[in-house]
């Protein structure tokens, strides 16, 4: 019978922290919410401003249209000749694409949300060979033209200054037909035009402009040879697309990455040649915040359990070795003090730094339970022993959110810890004993 009673004692101290499950993923709600809020404070600023960038090319685009006369049948069964035309274009990419440039960082701020923008000073040069385009009876090419694919027009500040051999010549809006450049700007080639005998002679084309985007640069390496060379005084880069930097230095005063991607390596030319492919590999480099307080507070959130769960397991040892009984209601308010501890860090982390608002959230939340537990276990002694369990677990949190790379190690020997702890504190009980002396 005494046993069955330390049973049920279990199963209640259980089904508390099944309980307290509640109001964890309600919280954990609540992280996601803002993170939706903050994706729509990047929403409207690329939709007022301009959105992440991409550039693509320049590409030269030989239109054509091929005429044939075919055999059909109509709908009576009488044969009849009839003239089709098809227009598409021979594309050529550049022998060798250099692209440099320099972001400017800033940002812009929607409500509590802070978004990374930049501005963008580039210098492209591209260099093409002489193309022979195949000659097919029937086809006729039309005026050759440079294009140049840009992801947000409106992120253009001024006008652009394009040079080919020497030459200024005029950018356009419009890409003609050509997919997997999205939208961008274009120039006709007309005293370039030399497509006698199918060859297009080579060009030198030097093209400088300015480009506001938010958040993310793109570019496509769609030459034979790319160099692409990137610099910000923006501290915390997060570089992505198919290709890393071949050289880069990060710093705290800005980062300067360099790519060299051959043609060889890419699939980029295949994929802008197929137009049944929009989305062609890219190198890029992302501006990120140092410290995503969601990210943050969604990963403490995910210990909150294993606080409450250690939290318990103190409590129950300490109510069967020292004969002093707690109200399951008591297990409840310690278990929702502890859950509160995460909604309190994230809201005040949207107002101060992560580590304040950790440290504020931690104090006040340790603080209560001291005042409230010296009264559950009729000793201020007990009370701040308690609380200085917690302040080592908080401590211990804290710890494991800012080492990203080791948390789960340290997770792992955090749980290890306690729980050789317990053994070793446990190792001589009579559980038997304790159980026949429940009153």
């Amino acid at each position: 019978m005494k046993s069955l009673k330390m049973l049920l004692r279990f199963a209640i101290v259980g089904g508390l922290i099944l309980l307290l499950l509640i109001p964890l993923m309600m919280i954990k709600g609540v992280i996601k919410e803002r993170e939706a809020y903050r994706d729509e404070a990047y929403l409207r600023v690329s939709q007022s401003r301009a959105g992440a960038q991409t550039l693509t090319g320049p590409v030269r685009v030989v239109p054509w249209t091929d005429t044939r006369e075919v055999e059909v049948v109509d709908a009576a069964g009488n044969k009849k000749k009839e003239i089709q035309t098809e227009h598409s274009y021979w594309l050529q990419m550049p022998a060798t694409l250099r692209v440099d440039g320099q972001m400017q960082p800033d940002e812009r701020r929607v409500g509590l949300f802070r978004v990374p923008v930049y501005s963008w000073k580039a210098k492209i040069t591209a260099e093409f060979a002489d193309d022979d385009y195949p000659i097919k009876a029937g086809r006729v090419y039309g005026t050759p033209y440079l294009a140049v694919g840009i992801a947000d027009l409106r992120g253009l500040v001024g006008s652009p200054t394009l040079q080919v051999d020497g030459q200024a010549l005029t950018l356009q809006p419009g890409i003609g037909d050509v997919t997997g450049l999205g939208k961008g700007l274009h120039v006709p080639l007309r005293d370039f035009d030399d497509s006698i005998g199918g060859l297009l002679k080579g060009s030198r084309l030097q093209l400088d402009m300015v480009l506001d985007g938010t958040r993310s640069l793109a570019v496509v390496p769609v030459g034979d040879d790319s160099r692409i060379a990137i610099r910000s005084p923006w501290p915390h880069p997060l570089f992505g697309g198919s290709f890393l930097p071949n050289q880069r230095t990060v710093t705290d005063t800005g980062f300067d990455a360099q790519w060299a991607v051959s043609s060889l390596a890419s699939e980029a030319q295949r994929q802008l040649r197929d137009s049944k492919d929009l989305d062609p590999e890219t190198v890029s480099v992302e501006l990120v915040n140092p410290v995503d307080i969601y990210t943050q507070a969604d990963r403490a959130s995910k210990y909150g359990i294993l606080f409450i769960l250690l939290t318990f397991v103190g409590f129950i040892l300490f109510e069967l070795i020292k004969r002093l009984r707690i109200h399951p209601l008591q297990y409840l308010m310690v278990g929702l003090a502890l859950a509160i501890f995460f909604l309190l860090l994230l809201s005040l982390s949207e107002h101060i730094p992560f580590w304040l608002a950790y440290l504020v959230s931690a104090v006040a939340c340790i603080g209560v339970q001291a005042v409230y537990l010296s009264g559950v276990l009729k000793s201020w002694a007990r009370g701040l022993g308690f609380a200085g369990m917690l302040t080592v677990l908080y401590g211990a949190l804290y710890g494991l959110l800012i080492s990203e790379n080791n948390a789960l190690l340290m997770g792992s020997l955090l749980l290890f810890g306690v729980l050789a702890s317990a053994m070793w504190i446990t190792r001589r009980i009579d559980w038997y004993e304790v159980g026949a002396s429940l009153k």
